[in-house]
């Protein structure tokens, strides 16, 4: 007779069954994993410590030149002559613009005119004056009309004066507003002229870190086509805040630097206070794929150890989590090692 076997328990047999043979499989891969004759390697490790850094705040701002002017005509009038170009290098006293002054020399000529009529009846009066021929009234009229004709052509003459624009200091063109047959007018730009030489760096600093500033500080600033960071001094902080964006107004003198130019971008870093943190050689940490690795020192073998990163400090990383002071951990052939390797370590 033969025995009945329910179909429930047939089918937790051989699910147990299925679980023993993964289980075998696993522990034959993982041995293979991790081989047991692996050889020594030599490395070079690291204490983990604590240390101090600073906890600094970014603000973005912009390089700018320190002297820098936009050039305006004085007076209103179609531009004749405009002998510069955009990026040209020019001398103080340089001519930037002249103006169609036909207008303005007739008036100085008749200026003129009237100044020479002007003297000889003051000339006329005086000699008719002293001879008692003539009244002190005649007299005094004669002399106001001939410094009236005087005024009238100095100001025929300073109006010329104006139809000329010259450079005020060395620098260069930086941007043209206007060009030949443009009419030119009081308050309307026609160029900007900025001297290269001497940098700035202009940043809107928020009111909750404005306090951290002060006058004659040095502060660091970083701009991208700088090698490295750059030391500039606050020479200008404005006393009240900006009622639009809360924020103030710094300014700070830049050293002069290779490549640096106004318009570029740049961050200013201020400093707010100081915090321990454990910092590491940037080379220990291991990158794979979305995961930060090192390898630390225990009982003579390389055991991984996953961490997470934070900022980067010179050639130094730190260490969110992950490490605890005082372990030890590889910085020179961490990439070739493999989890629970032996290794040695170099003097």
């Amino acid at each position: 007779m033969k025995r009945y076997i329910p179909r429930t328990v047939a089918f937790l047999s051989i699910v147990v069954l299925a679980f023993a043979l993964a289980g075998c499989g696993s522990k034959h891969e993982t041995a293979k994993k991790i081989p047991a004759d692996l050889p020594a390697a030599q490395v070079r490790v690291q204490t983990v410590e604590n240390k101090s850094r600073a906890i600094t705040e970014e603000v973005v701002g912009t390089v700018r030149a320190k002297l820098r002017a936009t050039m305006e005509a004085k007076l209103s009038g179609r531009i004749e002559k405009m002998p510069v170009v955009l990026g040209q290098r020019v001398q103080k006293g340089q001519l930037i613009a002249r103006l169609d002054a036909a207008e303005i020399a007739a008036r100085l000529e008749q200026a003129e005119a009237s100044l020479h009529q002007a003297e000889l009846d003051w000339k006329r009066t005086s000699a008719l004056f002293a001879q008692q021929s003539a009244t002190r009234a005649e007299y005094d009229s004669a002399q106001s009309h001939q410094r009236v004709a005087q005024g009238a052509v100095d100001e025929a003459k300073a109006m010329m004066d104006y139809v000329e624009i010259a450079a005020p200091f060395d620098g260069v063109v930086a941007k043209k507003w206007a060009d030949v047959g443009d009419l030119a007018a009081p308050g309307k730009p026609l160029v900007d002229i900025e001297d290269p030489s001497a940098l700035q760096m202009e940043a809107d600093v928020p009111e909750a870190i404005v306090s951290h500033i002060q006058r004659d500080s040095r502060l660091g600033i970083r701009v991208d086509s700088a090698d490295s960071e750059l030391t500039g001094v606050v020479s200008e902080m404005a006393p009240a805040a900006d009622p639009n964006s809360r924020t103030f107004r710094v300014k700070l003198d830049l050293p002069p630097t290779a490549g640096l130019r106004p318009g570029q971008f740049a961050r200013l870093v201020v400093p707010i206070g100081e915090a321990d943190a454990i910092r590491v050689a940037a080379a220990a940490v291991i990158q794979r794929g979305q995961m930060e690795l090192v390898f630390v020192i225990a009982n003579g073998h390389a055991q991984l150890r996953i961490v997470k990163t934070g900022s980067r400090v010179g050639g130094e990383i730190e260490l969110v989590s992950g490490l605890n002071s005082g372990e030890q951990i590889v910085t020179d052939g961490a990439s070739a090692l493999v989890d629970g390797q032996p290794v040695i370590v170099k003097p």
